[in-house]
């Protein structure tokens, strides 16, 4: 039997998704929950790995059990099983083939910039903090030049093990909220730190340091080394990923 699972956390105090030997993680959490309530040992694949420091608000994983619970249990009783950084948000029974991964068609993250002279105490955590007053109307005209499939090669961390480094970003905003700058992309994948690095180069523009333009030519020149530099964890959330309506899931990750 195959069980897809919705999850969120804070990631702050965890050294990323993935299991290490030498951190805590958040599949290590995860898995060793399961195992509790399955009574057996517990694998389970995400739909997109994230680094350390950075939230969830949906992440989706499959795991393959014998055991008979309801959905219910699954999601009450590995919530439990887990620190209040991690719960789960919901169980359902998928088909075999389901894969959190390969299934889905889409992912969602959302970068949230705190933007006034203070530095923020309540909700350090979860935003990244920006001093100088910013341009959020050049941002977003900024961020329009990323649209479509390309080449993101200048948005890509040097450690980045992706076989290429081309990607269709379907929509891209940046918008204010009072004090908020929010900056929300959605893509078929993402590449090694391409959303901070994204929001890195548009903080630049954002401040007046660089044109509108600059995006662009970012783009074009397929270097690294002419962005931004890479944003900081606290403000970015992997929204969640989105899969077919085929998988009946839960609305908050259906197309």
């Amino acid at each position: 039997m195959r069980l897809a699972l919705g999850i969120e956390y804070d990631g702050t105090d965890f050294l990323g998704w993935q299991r290490l030997a030498h951190g805590p993680s958040v599949q290590a959490e995860v898995e060793a929950a399961l195992a509790f309530v399955a009574d057996h040992p517990v694998a389970v694949t995400c739909a997109g790995r994230t680094d350390s420091g950075v939230h969830a608000r949906c992440q989706v994983v499959h795991f393959d059990t014998p055991a008979e619970r309801t959905d219910r249990a699954w999601a009450l009783g590995a919530t439990t099983r887990l620190p209040r950084a991690i719960a789960v948000l919901w169980a359902r029974r998928v088909p075999d083939d389901f894969h959190a991964r390969f299934a889905a068609r889409a992912r969602r993250y959302r970068y949230v910039i705190l933007n006034r002279a203070i530095r923020p105490a309540l909700d350090a955590r979860f935003v990244a903090w920006e001093r100088v007053p910013l341009d959020a109307d050049a941002m977003h005209a900024a961020a329009q030049a990323l649209l479509g499939e390309q080449d993101f090669s200048s948005f890509r961390a040097v450690s980045c093990q992706a076989a290429h480094a081309r990607r269709c970003v379907t929509a891209i905003s940046v918008h204010r909220d009072g004090e908020r700058v929010i900056l929300e992309i959605e893509a078929n994948a993402f590449l090694h730190h391409m959303v901070r690095n994204i929001a890195g180069s548009l903080l630049e523009v954002g401040r007046g340091e660089r044109p509108v333009a600059w995006i662009a030519e970012l783009l074009a020149a397929r270097d690294r080394n002419l962005a931004g530099v890479t944003a900081m964890p606290q403000g970015l959330t992997f929204v969640g990923p989105r899969y077919p309506a085929q998988w009946q899931l839960p609305s908050d990750v259906t197309l």
